[in-house]
């Protein structure tokens, strides 16, 4: 089964809600603009509930079906990125230094493609609730909707979400049972030692030297610490330091990000990062101020839901385009706070060809929200027939 005729029908009402979505982008959990404009399609469909201003621009709509039945959550992050966009189309970002990079205008577009079929038919039991959440990129609203109790308060028994992926196939689904996407940690290291000229580096204490001692000895931590079978990366990402070529300055920071699947493999990094500045500070006479943050946790899908996508995926898309035992991936997602707190599966939607997530001339392809909406919409229909 392809694209749902319903929904084929009202493809280019989808285009025009993406690209109005595409054209203001809001950031982080200030997403008022995109949540009224969510509301106002959704009250024109008829959802039977609306609940906003959950984490902040966050909005829940439930959609009643025939009879009574468990809930199922669909969800789409709706916040944009800090970049200065480059796509050079009519319906460019409006808004200086923001645009929708990462297709988060998509997402929404597709939520509310599937939210108008399931309004005029509802050929399921139970109910649907609808999760437009902000703050994915950075701020986690996925946990804060989470902590605000949705799962709870809206009785949802499994939860699924879609992801688009540029130069995968169009139309093409991937993903896989247990841990898909990383825990993402972030470090920020400052070291301050004595500062002076820099032909007399024996009446200094060098915060150069010391910070390069640790970025090389933390690049030892996933090649001698953690098992070959197990997967994870440390990358230094920032190093700051001095103002000019003749000066040894009395502070040098960097930063680190780490990425991992496993909670005990996380918890094996953060020792052996902490032991190595430790270690170093003292070895070279610097003081180290360490801040190691604990990201978003490791996106991990049931096996049972993920199955059962994998399956609903077949059906709109056909075997052939549907991968279910893909690789992981090192990017993280706050997905992974719902799926802790439900089963569910999060999948990801080839587009086909075009610039990278995060790019600024990247821009999502109108032609697959049609897709992502049947496949949202046949899982409802197929999780909970009426």
């Amino acid at each position: 089964m392809p694209v749902l005729n319903r929904i084929a029908d009202f493809a280019d009402e989808m285009k025009t809600w993406r690209r109005y979505l595409h054209q203001h982008p809001e950031l982080k959990f200030d997403c008022h603009q995109t949540a009224a404009f969510v509301v106002e399609r959704l009250l024109e469909f008829g959802v039977d509930e609306i609940h906003q201003g959950i984490a902040q621009s966050g909005v829940v709509a439930i959609i009643n079906g025939q009879g009574s039945g468990p809930t199922i959550g669909l969800r789409a992050d709706m916040d944009g990125l800090p970049i200065t966009e480059q796509t050079g189309v009519e319906w460019a970002s409006t808004v200086p230094g923001k645009m929708h990079a990462c297709g988060h205008d998509g997402h929404t577009t597709m939520l509310l493609g599937a939210a108008k079929y399931l309004c005029e038919t509802r050929r399921f039991s139970g109910r649907v609730a609808l999760i437009f959440q902000p703050a994915e990129e950075d701020g986690g609203g996925g946990e804060v909707m989470v902590k605000q109790g949705v799962m709870d308060r809206f009785a949802i028994a499994q939860v699924y979400a879609i992801h688009n992926a540029p130069n995968i196939p169009f139309g093409h689904f991937r993903t896989r049972p247990g841990p898909l996407m990383a825990a993402v940690d972030t470090a920020w290291v400052t070291l301050t030692g004595r500062g002076g000229h820099g032909a007399m580096p024996n009446e200094c204490i060098d915060p150069i030297v010391a910070a390069l001692a640790m970025i090389q000895s933390i690049q030892t931590i996933v090649s001698r610490n953690v098992a070959a079978t197990e997967q994870a990366v440390v990358s230094v990402t920032q190093i700051n330091a001095g103002t000019a070529s003749n000066i040894i300055p009395e502070q040098a920071t960097f930063c680190a990000t780490i990425r991992s699947f496993d909670k005990g493999v996380q918890s094996l990094i953060e020792r052996r990062f902490r032991a190595i500045i430790e270690g170093h500070a003292t070895s070279f006479g610097v003081k180290a101020d360490l801040f190691y943050e604990i990201g978003y946790p490791a996106t991990v899908n049931d096996p049972g839901k993920t199955a059962f996508a994998a399956d609903v995926a077949r059906d709109v898309a056909g075997a052939g385009a549907v991968e279910a035992e893909a690789g992981r991936d090192m990017g993280a997602e706050d997905f992974s706070y719902m799926l802790e707190a439900r089963p569910g599966a999060y999948l990801f939607l080839g587009q086909g060809d075009g610039s990278g997530l995060h790019h600024p001339s990247y821009d999502f392809n109108d032609d697959v929200a049609p897709v992502g909406a049947s496949f949202f919409a046949r899982l409802v229909e197929v999780a909970q027939p009426s």
